[in-house]
This record gives structure tokens, sequence and C-alpha cells, in this order.
């Protein structure tokens, strides 16, 4: 194997990532753009996705460290370097369960600025004290103020559910974020980065000067890395890794974008792979769930518990922008959190209504999240759902509907009571779960002519037909299933074709019978 630079895991500091000579995919001269056309920016992308990264790298440009630079794009771009006051938070340094949490980071930031800046005994808060630093640091300088913060909305989401933790959260915030427009002749330039965007009556709702370039095409690429740079970064690296995988190259280039790539975040993006996972891959040779071992923060299960969301529907959902765009803590969608968490991604757009389709973007999130959720929303526990799943799938490899269903039977019975809340909607849930989870070929809800499948799932040699029914019958369930014809589409696969009805019983909170025949 060949011996290569060593890949940034982990590391979110640009100058120590050049001075210890780790890989760097150059993107100064998206940042040049940005710096260049504009002075305040909101971006959201999902976690690990390379935000700190690029705010460390604003911060080393705007602090005039032209020889970090040397070799990359914006050395040519750059002509002036001067050296700008930079004020850097970073919100991701705690855990916010108590108001002064965010008050320590807040406060520790600004005495830290006041040693450098100085302070006036007459500014009170953390907006007046903002503010002073600010308009000090100017003066001092003569260069104006950059202002870099990352993770803004940590500690909103970390009390998303505790209304009245939030609600100190945004009044601190918002009065600490308002000195970026009352002080805007001192200021060079503003970015705040994040998972999500709370709107309304937020944070937000004063800084109608804040550019928020989350959805927007031409920046679409400022995080996370695009096809053409795996191909001109990573190309041996790769190499090793099909080595090391015993497949081909173009094999090791088709799984990284299967597992890796698929998210668009905007209506025309390109695909973008997720950082965080490929240069693991690309270390560890071999491919994994890296994201998720960093942690699924259990907000979005408690939100999609809480509201009793369809999963079916939220893994195929259709929206509008302003869905997208903002996170409202008091709204019953769980949709724009999960978006702008990374969970789902933009998988079409029509134009005409401005309809967006959201889907999960790869099957390292999908197969993660629905894994996540199982324990969720049964009695599996989460170190056995590996287990259950291989012995679902043995069963529907080898045609064995009865033990399919058995276990599928057992899973439901032994669910318990206080997990369930709309009966109906938690059958469907766990179907979904299971059916994703099984890794074969499934289709929820497949369209006929004549008619809505519930579910279709596939394997080499069988191909499995399911509708359900709620306090019905598993006759009623197959009869749907002959009369509307929706073997039809599969005869012609040459696999043997087994349609399965089966009905869910509110007195028993499970599946009472099924019945299965084969076409």
């Amino acid at each position: 194997m060949q011996q290569l630079k060593n890949l940034p895991i982990g590391i979110q500091d640009f100058e120590s990532l050049i001075v210890d000579d780790y890989l760097y995919v150059d993107k100064t001269a998206i940042m040049y753009k940005l710096v260049s056309t504009g002075r305040y920016y909101f971006l959201s992308r999902p976690r690990r996705f390379g935000k700190s990264m690029m705010i460390s790298t604003l911060k080393a440009y705007f602090l005039g460290k032209k020889e970090l630079f040397k070799g990359l794009a914006v050395e040519k771009l750059e002509q002036k370097w001067n050296v700008h006051p930079v004020l850097h938070l970073d919100l991701n340094t705690a855990k916010y369960s108590e108001k002064e949490a965010l008050d320590n980071v807040i406060n520790n930031a600004l005495t830290n600025w006041e040693k450098i800046y100085g302070a006036q005994e007459s500014e009170k808060g953390f907006g007046p004290r903002f503010e002073g630093v600010i308009r000090r640091a100017y003066e001092k300088t003569g260069q104006r103020v950059v202002i870099l913060v990352d993770e803004y909305d940590k500690p909103m989401l970390q009390a998303i559910g505790n209304s009245e933790l939030q609600d100190e959260y945004r009044a601190t915030l918002k009065g600490f974020y308002g000195a970026l427009k009352s002080m805007d002749g001192c200021i060079k330039f503003a970015m705040l980065t994040g998972v999500t965007k709370f709107g309304k009556v937020s944070v937000f709702s004063d800084l109608n000067n804040l550019r928020d370039i989350s959805l927007d095409n031409i920046y679409s690429d400022i995080c996370g890395i695009t096809e053409e740079e795996l191909h001109a970064n990573f190309d041996a690296y790769v190499t090793n890794l099909a080595e090391n995988q015993e497949m081909t190259k173009d094999e090791a280039y088709a799984e990284l974008k299967k597992q890796y790539d698929g998210y668009h975040f905007s209506a025309k993006s390109k695909g973008m792979y997720n950082p965080f996972s490929v240069l693991n891959a690309l270390t560890s040779l071999d491919f994994g769930s890296y994201w998720f071992e960093t942690g699924t923060p259990t907000y979005l299960v408690e939100l999609l518990k809480k509201h009793n969301y369809n999963l079916e529907e939220m893994a195929n959902k259709e929206v509008n922008a302003d869905v997208l765009n903002s996170v409202d803590s008091t709204s019953k969608n769980p949709i724009p959190v999960i978006f702008q968490s990374g969970y789902l991604t933009i998988k079409g757009y029509e134009k005409e209504f401005g309809i967006y389709k959201l889907g999960f973007p790869n099957e390292e999130v999908r197969e993660g999240f629905v894994r996540y959720l199982m324990p969720f929303y049964t009695s599996v526990d989460q170190s056995d759902t590996g287990f259950n799943v291989q012995n679902f799938v043995l069963d529907l490899r080898a045609g064995k509907i009865d033990g399919f269903m058995k276990r599928l039977k057992s899973l439901f019975s032994n669910t318990p009571y206080e997990l369930v809340r709309d009966l109906e909607n938690h059958y469907q849930n766990v179907m979904f779960i299971v059916s994703q989870l099984c890794g074969i070929y499934t289709r929820a809800e497949y369209h006929t002519s004549e008619g809505r499948i519930d579910m279709t799932m596939e394997t080499s040699d069988y191909v499995y037909i399911w509708e359900f029914k709620f306090e019905k019958s598993a006759q009623e369930a197959l009869n749907q299933i002959e009369e509307k014809h929706y073997a039809d589409p599969f005869k012609a696969s040459g696999k043997k074709i087994v349609c399965v009805g089966a009905n869910f019983s509110n007195e028993i909170r499970g599946i009472d019978e099924y019945l299965v025949r084969e076409v």
C-alpha cells in the first residue's frame, strides 16, 4: 500500500491541519467568494459535516496568516491579507441542561475578549458587553471586526421539549446576537453556523441583515466532499480501500457513493459526500456506520414519538421551502429539524409549485437511523437489533414465511404499553422499521394501475407482497391482493411470488391472524 498523508479525522483547526501536513480539500476559492461578495451569513449543515473547519479556515484567513494558504486557491485570489480582530465563539463546548451553562460559556468568551480589548463597568448584560468589545476592538486595531459563531443552535436543540428553558436560551441569544446589527459600522464580516435554523419568534427575528445560504446552490459544496473532490484528492486512498476489501477500485467508489453520498443542499445542487464518514472509511479501510457511531440526538426520536409521526411518510415527504428553512420549536411537524439534522435530504424538486421531495440521503443514514429507532418502537434492546434483523432476513431468503411471521408477531406482542399511542400508526411504523432493516429490496406503498400495495420485499428467489388490515381480517387483505392483481407486475421476474394478508388486532395489540398464498 502507498504511504499517504494522514487524513484529518477529528481535526477541526485549520492551522494545525496545515502545520501538521494533513490532507486538506481546498475550499478556499468558495470561501473567498463568500467573503468578497457579502458580510453577514448563516449556514446550516448536519453535524460532522465540516462547519467547524470552515469557521477555523475563515479565522486564519481574517487573521492574515498567508503562510498557511501556500499553494491553495485563495493565495492567488487575495492581494491584501489584512489582519482583522476575530471574535470566535464556539457553543459546541458545553452541555446545556441548565440555564447557567449558556450564561457561563458566553461570559467566559466575553471575559477573554475584554482582557484583550478592555471593558467598561457601565456595560451590563451580555448584549452591551458584546457591543463594547466590538467597538473597542475596532478602535484599538483600526480594522473592522470579524465575528464567527460555531454551532449557535446547540443550546436550543438540547432544550427541545423544555419550553421554559428554550425561552430562556432564546432571550439570552437574541440579546447577545443583537450586537451584530447595532454595531454594523464596526463589523467586517460575520458568520453563524449550526445544525438547524430556528424561525419565527427566535434568535434571528431581529437579524434581517443575515443572509441564509443553507439552501443556496452557489454555496452547496462549501462543506462536504463532491464527487470530483473525492476522485481528485482521495484516489490513492480508494485504491488501498479496494485492495483491503478485495474489490476493484470502481467497486470501491460505487460502495462509497452508496454509503456516504447523496446529500443535496439545494434543488439543483450536486450530491455531497459526508466527509466524516468518507475519511473514516478510507482510514479504517472498511465501510462502516461512522456518522452514527458519534451519537444520534435523542431529541429526534422524541419529536417523532411525541407527535406520533408516520415513519413511512417521513421517509417520502414532500414539503415547500418554508418548511425546510426554519425550525419552530412549538410546531407539531418534526420534518424541518430532521431534514436540517441530515437524516433527510432533498431528492427531487417540482419547480412549478416549489415542492421538495425528501428522503434518506444514503445507506449509512437509512440503515443507521431505522436501526437506532427500533428500540424506541419495540421491546428489542439496541444491542440485539443486529441479531433480530439477521433472523428476519434468513427466513425471507429461505422462503420461511411462517418463521418470519412468528418473529413479527412476537415483536408486536412484547411491545410495552407505554411505547404505543395510536395502535394502527404504531404497527405501520414497526413494519417500516423491520422492512428497512432487513436490507432486502423493499418498497412500501408500491403503486400499480389498480391500487397501492402496502409493502413488497424481494430476495434473489422470492417476491413477497404484503397487505395489512386493522380490525378486519387476513382474508380481506388477501382478497384485495387478488382482486387488484397486485402480483401481475412481478410475474415476469421468474421469482416465486408469495402473497401475505395480515390483520392487526386492537384487542391483543398485535397480529391476530395471517394467510399466505403463492401465485
